[in-house]
């Protein structure tokens, strides 16, 4: 499919909120891979089980697969390695370990070996307050930089937009069509993908 009519889609599924560091690695052609069999080549593998437990608590699997099926976690790794300046690096892996010190420190337990319920709690709590946080924050003055974001938002920007630029998240639950046909402007919804988001 077409990266950048992907990462429009993206977008408007996020709200708009994209950062530049990932529209420009999507443009240059990282693309997630379907496979969960992966090594990390950035992250060690303790991280890239904690990385992948959080990308699939955002997309589960149910009757479409979720972002381990899509090789999601593989894609967050990569462009981890491949995308982002140091900086953007060490901000990310900090971010991780704060937030696996917080899990171990509200359940006295590392956050993978939690019970599926605590994580997916864990993980709504960390994601609310960050939201909140982001809502809060200021403006930045022009010509400074934003705020870096926060661990969990940044994984959930790189699992939507691995997620929805996957084969399967581009058929499956956008809708899909290589070669578009006539522009039917006033249709019943049922005839027009029942509500799904195009994928081109």
């Amino acid at each position: 499919m077409d990266r950048r009519e992907a990462l429009k889609r993206t977008a408007w599924i996020m709200g708009g909120v994209v950062s530049a560091p990932t529209i420009m690695a999507v443009l240059n052609g990282c693309a997630a891979k379907p496979t969960i069999d992966w090594k990390p080549v950035f992250l060690t593998e303790p991280q890239g089980s904690l990385v992948a437990t959080v990308a699939e608590i955002i997309i589960p699997k149910t009757d479409t697969p979720g972002a381990k099926d899509t090789g999601v976690p593989a894609f967050i790794d990569l462009m981890l390695k491949d995308a982002y300046d140091q900086e953007t690096q060490d901000h990310y892996n900090k971010g991780l370990k704060e937030f696996e010190e917080a899990a171990e420190k509200e359940y006295g337990d590392p956050f993978i070996e939690l019970k599926p319920e605590q994580q997916a709690a864990f993980v709504k709590k960390v994601h609310d307050a960050a939201v909140e946080e982001e809502r809060n924050r200021k403006k930045p003055e022009p010509g400074k930089p934003a705020p870096k974001r926060s661990f969990i938002l940044f994984t959930k920007e790189l699992t939507l937009l691995g997620f929805f630029t996957s084969q399967p998240g581009a058929t499956q639950v956008l809708q899909y069509e290589a070669v578009p046909g006539a522009y039917k402007g006033c249709i019943p919804l049922k005839e027009a993908g029942n509500g799904k988001t195009w994928a081109t």
